[in-house]
């Protein structure tokens, strides 16, 4: 499974971006997606997660700002962004979970990563 995410850039405090993740590959076998990022000097966080099934969990800092979806018929995930803060600011990794290949958790499959700044 190979996951490419595009859709980040530089934005000020309050706007909005969209990030996307394709997936490509085996994805058959694909269960839980989700979005992390990692801040300067920090550890890589969960932002929000999907399961195979729609349910939706979000970081609290971001509930409420953050909308995540997948189309599991075009194997693609969308971190949708509003009123973006400048502590939103990171790299931001899209992550696959395939529970039939032990892939899990952090050893699932990993995006490259999309720089998202919010300057205030």
């Amino acid at each position: 499974v190979q996951l490419q995410a595009s859709g980040g850039g530089l934005v000020q405090a309050g706007g909005f971006l969209r990030l996307f993740c394709v997936a490509s590959g085996n994805t058959g076998s694909i269960d839980d997606m989700a979005w992390f990022r990692q801040a300067p000097g920090k550890q890589r966080e969960l932002v929000a997660r999907v399961t195979g099934d729609g349910s939706t969990h979000y970081k609290d800092s971001v509930k409420g700002r953050f909308t995540i979806s997948r189309d599991n018929a075009k194997n693609t995930l969308t971190l949708q962004m509003n009123n973006l803060k400048p502590e939103d600011t990171g790299v931001y990794y899209c992550n696959a979970d395939d529970p039939s290949q032990l892939r899990i958790g952090p050893h699932g499959y990993w995006g490259q990563g999309t720089q998202v700044t919010v300057s205030s």
